[in-house]
């Protein structure tokens, strides 16, 4: 692999100067606000998190990067040593990265903060990519008969991750799908969904079974990895059911019990929600899921098909710290409960349904996609729940509905930097709807929109292109790329409609489909990276097992099943960068992003604030760590 060469187009440097203008106000650990109106004044619960230090080798050497994470002061620089030798000249207060020019791929490095002048300790030593990648160990469930005779094994399937341990550093909730995994809409048998926590050296932590009585496919199991209670180390929380067995071996409910119908569809029996801890996979408490089932064809069809459609999420409802979110339903009715879990024990927050007397007739039901995103929409300094074509305030109260109906795509973020706040751009399902819109997040108000144009099932909205300002956005039914405004600016569409990635040095992004990494060219797209021996998931869906800031820098990671799924292959951009950006684990929106991202039809992360081309100083957050 050759060393690539910095990208030459145009391109605006975040500032050191820009970066360090609020230093003096950074006091006891909480870090100073840049004034943005879209951040909270709020501090918010964070990850305590190690330097998430890199070393990515190339055939010129390695590049080293690491986090500057929220807790840090504005001011702080780095030294980069190898294996005790200091090997960069001046310290480095620009990025946090640094290309060691022939470095050998076995190179160890640590990076030690420089705080007021003074040189503090070494951090962890860097994770090595040495071929460009870096293998995590799993190990399959055994496979199975179902009870009609179809033999079935496992693939590793979606991802998430959270520090379970308390370390310092993240580690992998895995989901286990069998190769008869469905789609709703199908009947048949499938075998039981496992979740395995592992560690970045490949430990596994623990293995669950959710057993016979959850039905495996993308709308069954959403599962939340994420520090609710504060205690430094993430739970996990997903629906359970009779026959659930913990990591530590118990079951939930009755281990006999198999409410599967001839169909393989699972429609009576007990529904229950399950905080487990991440450190053991043990089952710390149990309730019923809310809403239940009910009538089943009260949710749209009597088959199985609509009742059982779940999204989830974790969204900081009170400004602070983050509350769970589990929901059902899209296609007509709608629930959506918030969970906070405190001192070992789930606390229903609220329960919005748009069955209730407060929220029936104004246009809420039948909105919701197959995700939901969490931003604070309205500014307030916490967060609300974005369904699709309608939004939740953080009290659990209806913000606001387009009623333009469900989608299979969505996207929210500072898409137009030039407007305050947020936008949301979307597309629709609706063939009497428009098939793509962008609206202001806040108050659903839609800015732009294209003519009605049959089912509208990808679409995708970021800066991918510096030729023209803000997000482009596009999707699978419209032609040629959009900007913010919702002006046709480039006839050549990308060749992806799926995930995107900051990979290369220049803060415009990439885009991620499949097992590759492309930027996009007016004439052609470029490619950067090519998965070697892994697979995408989630059938045409064609998604990683996860995308995001990870480790080293701001730029996001890739994590791809090898082909065998004996490992998750984690690859990190080889790009040096001027760009210097807190850790996008520590911008909530974003963070949390990374929690709903397994949710359904998978959707990449999006940060509170813009990053792309022509980007003002990327602001600091306002947090805290346990």
């Amino acid at each position: 692999m050759q060393h690539p060469h910095p990208h030459r187009h145009r391109r605006r440097r975040v500032l050191p100067s820009a970066v360090t203008a609020t230093a003096a106000l950074v006091a006891a650990g909480l870090t100073a606000l840049s004034p943005t109106p879209a951040q909270a004044a709020t501090a918010r619960q964070v990850e305590k998190l190690d330097r998430g230090l890199v070393s990515v080798h190339t055939d010129s050497g390695n590049l080293v990067s690491w986090r500057w994470l929220g807790t840090d002061p504005n001011d702080v620089s780095f030294n980069v040593y190898r294996a005790g030798t200091k090997v960069n000249s001046a310290p480095i207060t620009g990025s946090t990265n640094f290309f060691h020019s022939g470095g050998p791929a076995q190179a160890d490095y640590t990076v030690r903060a420089v705080v007021g002048g003074v040189e503090q300790a070494d951090s962890e030593h860097a994770v090595q990519l040495r071929t460009g990648y870096k293998d995590v160990p799993i190990s399959p469930p055994a496979g199975g008969t179902t009870p009609d005779g179809v033999a079935y094994t496992y693939e590793a399937n979606d991802a998430s991750v959270g520090d379970l341990d308390g370390d310092g550093q993240l580690d992998f909730v895995l989901k286990w799908q069998p190769t008869n995994a469905k789609d709703n809409s199908q009947s048949g048998y499938t075998g039981d969904t496992y979740l395995d926590g592992v560690k970045l050296d490949g430990t596994r932590l623990w293995r669950i079974d959710l057993g016979r009585n959850i039905r495996s496919g993308a709308h069954y199991t959403q599962f939340q990895v994420y520090d609710y209670d504060g205690d430094g180390r993430a739970e996990v929380a997903t629906k359970t059911a009779d026959g659930t067995v913990d990591g530590t071996g118990t079951v939930i409910g009755s281990s006999s019990a198999d409410h599967r119908n001839s169909s393989g569809y699972v429609l009576s029996g007990p529904e229950y929600l399950t905080m487990f801890n991440g450190q053991t996979g043990k089952a710390m408490q149990t309730v019923d899921y809310v809403p239940a089932r009910g009538t089943v064809s009260s949710w749209g069809d009597s088959y199985g098909n609509r009742v059982d459609r779940f999204l989830a999420g974790t969204a900081y409802l009170d400004g602070s710290r983050p509350s769970l979110v589990m929901a059902r339903g899209y296609y007509t009715r709608t629930v959506i409960a918030a969970w906070d879990w405190r001192n070992g024990s789930f606390t229903r927050r609220w329960t919005f349904d748009t069955n209730s007397s407060t929220n029936s007739g104004k246009g809420y039901d039948s909105q919701g996609n197959h995700q939901l995103s969490v931003a604070d929409v309205d500014g307030d300094g916490k967060d609300e729940i974005v369904y699709g074509s309608m939004a939740v305030d953080d009290n659990g109260a209806g913000l606001w509905t387009t009623k333009n109906g469900h989608g299979d795509a969505m996207h929210v973020g500072d898409l137009d930097p030039s407007r305050p706040g947020l936008e949301e751009f979307k597309v629709d399902e609706d063939g009497s709807k428009p098939s793509s819109w962008m609206a202001d997040a806040k108050t659903g108000q839609v800015i732009w929109s294209t003519p009605a144009n049959g089912d509208n099932g990808r679409g995708v909205s970021g800066d991918i292109w510096a030729g023209s300002a803000g997000a482009e956005s596009w999707s699978s039914a419209e032609s040629g790329i959009r900007n913010p405004k919702g002006t046709v600016v480039s006839s050549r569409k990308p060749s992806s409609t799926n995930f995107l990635s900051w990979w290369d040095g220049d803060p415009v992004r990439e885009l991620l489909d499949g097992t590759h990494i492309d930027k996009y060219g007016t004439s052609s797209d470029t490619r950067l990276l090519t998965g070697s021996g892994v697979h995408s998931n989630n059938s045409t869906k064609a998604t990683p097992s996860l995308s995001g800031d990870i480790l080293g820098d701001w730029r996001e990671e890739v994590v791809w099943p090898t082909t065998d799924n004996t490992a998750l292959r984690v690859y990190s951009t080889p790009y040096e960068t001027t760009t210097r950006i807190t850790t996008l684990l520590h911008d909530t929106q974003y963070r949390t992003a990374l929690a709903w991202q397994n949710t359904a039809y998978n959707q990449p992360p999006h940060p509170s604030f813009f990053i792309g081309d022509g980007m003002a100083a990327a602001p600091r957050p306002t947090v805290y760590t346990p």
